[in-house]
């Protein structure tokens, strides 16, 4: 009876164990939106600040201009401009691009590459967040030019707290 008693007891024991480490694993596991890669809070960092800033290179100077369209799209960031820009034809050349923004407090820097999306289905879903851009920027016009991040790493800084860094 007593290796009974002694058997239930240790039983218990390693039951209470084992759910108090089964809790506190869960509390080290980040949360939905921390297991998120970063896209979503990029996204919104960019949209709340409303101009960012795109950098690109042609030949061997930097090239640095306000841009303010940002889109989420099949689980892809989307830029806009336009084929006959510079900017457009310096993407063309040498794809990989940095943007930088700041919203008072903290800023990104996000550094990716720029792939063009011929899909109208992009376009559309652009036009429809940014409906004044239809009167420069018509759906099945040629110059019309969305792209999407691809190999995106964004960190957010500020004077306060260690930086976030997001890769998507």
């Amino acid at each position: 009876m007593k290796k009974i008693i002694l058997l239930a007891i240790a039983f218990s024991l390693s039951l209470v164990a084992f759910s108090q480490n089964s809790l506190l694993d869960v509390k080290k596991r980040p949360s939905i939106s921390q297991r998120d890669n970063g896209m979503k809070t990029v996204f919104e960092f960019l949209e709340k600040c409303q101009t960012y800033y795109l950098s690109t290179v042609e030949g061997d100077k930097p090239k640095v201009r306000p841009f303010g369209t940002i889109n989420m799209f099949k689980d892809r960031l989307y830029i806009q401009t336009g084929r006959k820009k510079l900017v457009s034809q310096q993407m063309e050349k040498n794809p990989n691009i940095e943007i930088c923004a700041f919203n008072g407090k903290e800023w990104i820097r996000i550094e990716a590459i720029a792939v063009d999306d011929p899909s109208i289905e992009a376009k559309e879903s652009m036009m429809k967040k940014y409906p004044s851009l239809l009167k420069m920027y018509p759906i099945n016009d040629p110059n019309t030019q969305v792209l999407y991040l691809k190999d995106v790493k964004a960190t957010i800084y500020s004077f306060t707290s260690e930086p976030k860094t997001f890769k998507f």
